[in-house]
Parts: structure tokens; C-alpha cells; sequence
């Protein structure tokens, strides 16, 4: 069955988590993507614990293998003539270049987009970047909680008085870098679909994570009201939506709708609360609805809530929520053969498509694993590819490359 991206070429050289992610909904969904690493120790998170004994060195780190299934990798050194020279032949063959570099690194190095898009104006070329190509953060390092800090998102997060707290996913990597440009990716080849021609994409993470306070930003531009941490109605700021400890555990309570609400209270036997639906935590009716919550247990919640309509859930461990009815029944853990290791888990892809849904087709390759088939294709001989070998501007598989990601 063709997939929806078939046809479309994508080069890699990003690192890492957002770029990785990018193009990993990509692979899953037809597009051949193949990941451009340098003849050092390659992406970084090749060597992020755990690992699987037994695959190659530069292939068994779990974090690696969840981003870069249904990839290839080829080792090229832009550092060095010939390794520019085989990025600038390759841009000719592909739709779409992703990388993540502060900006102008490739351009210092003489294959920035202008110098691409010489050889290939049809290609989409998608830089994610912390802070965006231009303004005045350009060239300032930074990771997600840096931009969703810097953003406003961070500051709004937990509760009055207390401490931001941290979020357990990567909310401006992956929601504010990777499926923005995953969309901006998608949004310029379908443009280049009647111009012909390609684009730049530039993706900043603190506007994709910005982005994701459109509804906040919307009420403060309307009455000017400053929001503060534990205020905001879906970030703790009302009795009727929010997390609740129970006798063995937390649970949440989602009863915004008044018919949720007024289910919820219906079903414990206090109708008195409806009216006090959107209380403030620490007034007397948020201490009643403690107290309800505190005499079952999760268990006993779950079993309420099939009764009661009212937007109930158990807060589950991870391991709990992979193991759960509702993963096992959504496919969303898929099982593939990484060579040396065994049977690997990883989530699945999540966007389902009835039609012509993604599929996990190969495990993530090994560092330089498909150099010498990829120099192939470009016309280089074996003699060529011998001496871009003795040269430095390239390398094959690694068989004694040692990494840290930390290092």
C-alpha cells in the first residue's frame, strides 16, 4: 500500500529531540528521510541510556531508536570540501533539507539555503531553531524549559504562591518545534505543488510554544488582565477542573460543562455543591469536594465515573498507561526487530489515517550505515568513494565509534 509521503525525499541533519521528532512523523508516513551525520560520533542521542545490549554501539540506545525508525544514515564531513560537495549533489535529489543549528552555521559553512537553493529551487528547506532566524535571541543557546519560561507558558504553570513546575513532555521541542515544522514542511511542499518553488521554513520553538497560549493570550489582549500561576480556570484556577487525591492516588476531574458538573455532584449525593462550580480552590466548597474525593479510591472513582458522566479519570503511572485498555486498543505500542537486540517497543505512530495509515517498516539504522549506497546512487564510483573515505569528508558504518551525550 502506498503511504501518503511516498515520493518525498527528505535530508536530516538535524540532532536530537525536535528535529528528530519532525521527521520521524514524516518517515512513518512514506517520506524517505535520510539523517546526514557528521563522521564524528553522529547524532547525539545515539548514545543516550538505556541501551539494548547487543545491537551495534551506535544503534541500541532507546531514545535513538524511538526517533529514527524508518531512516537512513549517511556520515559526511561539511567541514571539508568533498563533504560539501556531496550535501550540495544530494540537495539536487530532495525535496526537503531539516536541520537545527544556530543560524548561519550552514551558511559560514557555504551550504546555507541561498547556496542550496541554487542547485534545487524547489527545495523546502526547515530550520528549527530556539529563538527563529532573525530578532535578537538568534544566536542564544536554549532548551524547552528556557523558551517555554522565556514565553510565559512556564510562569502560569502550578500553583499559587508555589514554585513553576516543570512539565514530564517536552512541550516546546515537540509541540512548538517538531510539529510546527513538521506542518510548515507539509504547508510549503503543497505550495510548491502549483509555484514549483521552494521555500524557507523558519521554525522558532518559543513561537510554536507560544502559539499554545493562544486562548490565554487572547483574554489578556482583550481586558488587559495580567493571569498569575494557579488563577487561569484550566490550570487549577476552579474546583471543577482539576487533579484531586484520592484514597490510593490522584484522579482528575474534568467537569467544566455544568452538565458534568452538576453529574458529579448528583452522583456523590451533594447537589448543594452545583452551585459552586467554579469556586476557587481554598474556599470552603474546594475543602468539601477534598474530603469526597479522599474517601475512594482510584479504583472506585473509575468504576463511578462509567456510571456518572462527568469528565473522571485515574492519573496513571506510565507504566499503568502503557499497559492500559485504552493504548492497547488505540495500537499505540508497536514492536519491531532491531538487529541484535530482539523485539523493541516504541509508541506508534498517533495520527491514524483510515485510508493510508504510517507504518513502522525498519529500525533505526546504524551511524553511517547506508554511506557507501547513498554515494552510489549519486554517481560517485567505488574508486570515489574509497578516496572521500581516505580524505576524511566521509565515513562508513561505525564499527569502533564511542560516544557520550552529555560529552
Amino acid at each position: 500500500m502506498a503511504l501518503p509521503l511516498d515520493g518525498i525525499r527528505v535530508l536530516d541533519l538535524s540532532r536530537l529531540l525536535p528535529g528528530g521528532f519532525c521527521s520521524l512523523l514524516l518517515a512513518d508516513f512514506g517520506a524517505e528521510v535520510l539523517k546526514v551525520e557528521d563522521t564524528g560520533m553522529g547524532d547525539y542521542v545515539r548514545w543516550a541510556p538505556p541501551h539494548y545490549e547487543g545491537a551495534p554501539d551506535s544503534a541500541r540506545s532507546a531514545m535513538f531508536l524511538a526517533l529514527n525508525r524508518n531512516k537512513r544514515s549517511i556520515r559526511v564531513n561539511l567541514k571539508e570540501p568533498d563533504g560539501r560537495e556531496i550535501l550540495l549533489r544530494l540537495a539536487r535529489e530532495y525535496d526537503v533539507l531539516l536541520e537545527s543549528f544556530r543560524p548561519g552555521v550552514l551558511d559560514r559553512l557555504g551550504v546555507g539555503y541561498e547556496r542550496l537553493r541554487e542547485e534545487n529551487p524547489g527545495l523546502v528547506y526547515c530550520a528549527i531553531t530556539g529563538y527563529g532566524q532573525d530578532g535578537p535571541y538568534t544566536q542564544r543557546s536554549g532548551h524547552d524549559m528556557n523558551y517555554l519560561g522565556l514565553i510565559g507558558l512556564l510562569g502560569l504553570t502550578g500553583q499559587p504562591g508555589g514554585p513553576p513546575v516543570q512539565s514530564a513532555g517536552q512541550v516546546a521541542d515537540l509541540g512548538g518545534g517538531a510539529l510546527m515544522a513538521a506542518f510548515g514542511i507539509l504547508a510549503a511542499l503543497r505550495e510548491r505543488d502549483r509555484s514549483g518553488q521552494g521555500q524557507l521554513v523558519d521554525v522558532s520553538m518559543a513561537d510554536g510554544a507560544l502559539a499554545w497560549l493562544a486562548m490565554v493570550a487572547a483574554r489578556y489582549f482583550a481586558d488587559g488582565t495580567v493571569p498569575r500561576r494557579g488563577e487561569l480556570e484550566l490550570a487549577g484556577g476552579i474546583i471543577c477542573y482539576r487533579p484531586y487525591e484520592c484514597a490510593d492516588g490522584w484522579v482528575t476531574l474534568g467537569a467544566l460543562e455544568p452538565k458534568f458538573w452538576q453529574a458529579f455532584c448528583r452522583g456523590v449525593g451533594r447537589e448543594d455543591l452545583v452551585e459552586h462550580q467554579f469556586a476557587a480552590p481554598g474556599s470552603p466548597p474546594h475543602a468539601e469536594v477534598e474530603a469526597i474525593f479522599r474517601r475512594r479510591s482510584r479504583e472506585e472513582w473509575r468504576a463511578f465515573a462509567s456510571e456518572h458522566d462527568c469528565c473522571l479519570e485515574p492519573v496513571l503511572e506510565l507504566d499503568e498507561a502503557l499497559a492500559s485498555e485504552l493504548v492497547r486498543a488505540r495500537d499505540m505500542v508497536v514492536e519491531l526487530d532491531q538487529p541484535g537486540a530482539g523485539p523493541v517497543r516504541q509508541l506508534a505512530p498517533p495520527i491514524k489515517l483510515g485510508r493510508t495509515p504510517g507504518a513502522v517498516r525498519s529500525p533505526g539504522p546504524v551511524l553511517g550505515e547506508h554511506t557507501d549506497e547513498v554515494l552510489a546512487a549519486l554517481g560517485y564510483s567505488d574508486s570515489e568513494v574509497a578516496a572521500l573515505k581516505e580524505s576524511g569528508a566521509v565515513a562508513g558504518p561505525a564499527a569502533d565509534v564511542e560516544g557520550s551525550f552529555l560529552g
